[in-house]
């Protein structure tokens, strides 16, 4: 049996996300905890006008969550801590006729001592139960941020996320590409150095590859720009491109690289921004594309999105409040490809306690 993790342009059934709970990321104020629930309530609402979107929801926030969520997004009710599906939920797989889920190990993005991950680390069970997928469990602490496929058997990967000792004391490049092989058909890894800079801080992830390169098609890279020499993701990015531009991906061909500029503002409160617009989600129909309040570089990335991904519509979410707590609407979203022969497309999953009634 050969699993494969299908291109994020391929038909989905659904998405899956988690809805935010207080906590330590969500933030302490009040107005900084409603700004955070705010921001991934759009989030699946603009998501749910292009396919459908099922929420595991903490008991301690059902209230809430039924309050700020319509009624075309699934509630399910289960335990949450962290909520940034795409690291904690699970990487869906196929072999062409069956769905699987890959259960990494998640441990906070390292185990760092403000994280609180061991509820949502057990999601990606949860997850493969409720739609039925075939369990593929891992040894590999990893994270769906951490990855990036075409479809076709090429991954990206960066040194500094698989390799950290954090995570994976003691692994090599050839046993975490051993691993790909074996749990998402990929036969060639593209390994970044490092990630962006904002990216190393205490909250970071330590360079997952999603805000930095996304995979549009075969052959073609999106790959974050930082044209501002001020901003020190403007030499990572420089070198990151000329360092790309030399690979090949599993088919052999050379990548065409499409900059994605960065928007203008460079600094926060914390320090340089990380904001990024290859942090999307290709939906249905759609890209759910990052917004920063800035109306020509929102547009222009806008219009590279819509070019790289034609025939979809290109959705732009107001995403600051998501950067400010970690990451970006890829980061809070995990798409399920749809394969016909395990349930039709749009069904809901077989077990939704404490869902909507």
């Amino acid at each position: 049996m050969t699993w494969r993790m299908p291109a994020e342009t391929a038909p989905h059934e659904r998405t899956w996300m988690a809805f935010p709970r207080e906590g330590t990321t969500l933030g302490a104020g009040a107005a900084e905890r409603e700004a955070g629930y705010a921001a991934w309530a759009a989030v699946a609402h603009a998501i749910a006008e292009h396919e459908p979107v099922s929420m595991l929801v903490d008991p301690s926030e059902t209230t809430r969550a039924r309050r700020m969520l319509s009624s075309a997004i699934e509630l399910i009710e289960a335990p949450v801590d962290e909520f940034w599906m795409r690291d904690h939920g699970p990487t869906f797989v196929t072999d062409g006729e069956r769905l699987g889920a890959v259960d990494w190990v998640f441990n906070g993005w390292g185990s760092p001592a403000w994280a609180e991950w061991e509820r949502s680390a057990g999601h990606a069970r949860l997850i493969a139960a409720l739609t039925g997928a075939a369990l593929i469990p891992s040894d590999l602490v990893n994270e769906g941020g951490g990855i990036h496929v075409d479809g076709e058997g090429t991954v990206l990967l960066t040194e500094t996320v698989q390799l950290d000792p954090r995570r994976n004391p003691g692994a090599d490049r050839a046993g975490v590409e051993a691993e790909m092989t074996r749990t998402l058909g990929a036969s060639r890894a593209i390994w970044l150095p490092r990630g962006l800079t904002r990216d190393y801080d205490d909250f970071g992830t330590n360079g997952h590859v999603d805000i930095v390169a996304a995979l549009p098609s075969p052959g073609r890279m999106l790959l974050h720009s930082q044209p501002d020499p001020a901003h020190p993701d403007h030499a990572v990015t420089r070198e990151l491109r000329a360092l790309l531009s030399e690979q090949t991906d599993a088919a052999g061909r050379r990548f065409e690289i499409v900059d994605l500029p960065a928007p203008a503002t460079l600094t926060d409160d914390h320090g340089p921004v990380d904001w990024s617009y290859v942090n999307h989600l290709a939906a249905n129909g759609a890209v759910i594309a990052c917004g920063f309040g800035e109306r020509e570089a929102d547009s222009r990335a806008a219009a590279i999105l819509a070019e790289e991904y034609p025939g979809r519509d290109v959705v732009t979410v107001d995403a600051r409040e998501i950067f400010a707590r970690g990451g970006g609407i890829h980061c809070i979203t995990q798409q399920q490809p749809a394969v016909a022969p395990n349930r039709a497309a749009g069904a809901q999953p077989a077990a939704t306690a404490g869902g909507r009634p």
